[in-house]
């Protein structure tokens, strides 16, 4: 058996995003050589999310709408973390959306439903972020 290990690199300008890297896990797929096996990708801050679902502008939105009401942002006051902190939230609607995937590999490609793709679902950006990629199987 094969392993790979690649760490994904994100750099997002807004306090939340939700980023496609279908592409760059399709990549890593390719650069291990493995065909058969599993792919893990898990984010590796514990205010960001990885989570598949469609990429579709609407429900990006409305993923959006929902945590914000789930755990609202503001007032930051409303939550203990938030001492010296601002960030109570991004840490709940992690909780809410995930941490990793888990994805068969099959024939050298990622065996998805017809609409599945990975996001990186970020709750508290504006700073240098990472996923890991970790590819097992032969």
């Amino acid at each position: 058996m094969k392993s790979y290990r690649k760490e994904l690199w994100f750099e997002v300008p807004s306090r939340r995003a939700l980023i496609n890297i279908t592409p760059h896990v399709e990549e890593c797929l390719r650069e291990s050589g493995i065909t058969e096996g599993l792919v893990l990708v898990n984010a590796m801050h514990i205010t960001a999310s990885v989570f598949i679902n469609d990429d579709e502008a609407g429900l990006h939105h409305d993923y959006d709408v929902w945590l914000e009401k789930l755990a609202p942002h503001e007032p930051v006051s409303q939550y203990r973390h938030n001492v010296g902190e601002d960030n109570a939230d991004a840490h709940m609607k992690r909780q809410i959306m995930g941490r990793e995937v888990v994805v068969a590999v099959t024939e050298g490609r990622l065996d998805f439903g017809t609409w599945e793709r990975i996001f990186y679902g970020e709750f508290d950006g504006r700073r240098r972020k990472r996923a890991l990629v970790k590819i097992i199987g032969q």
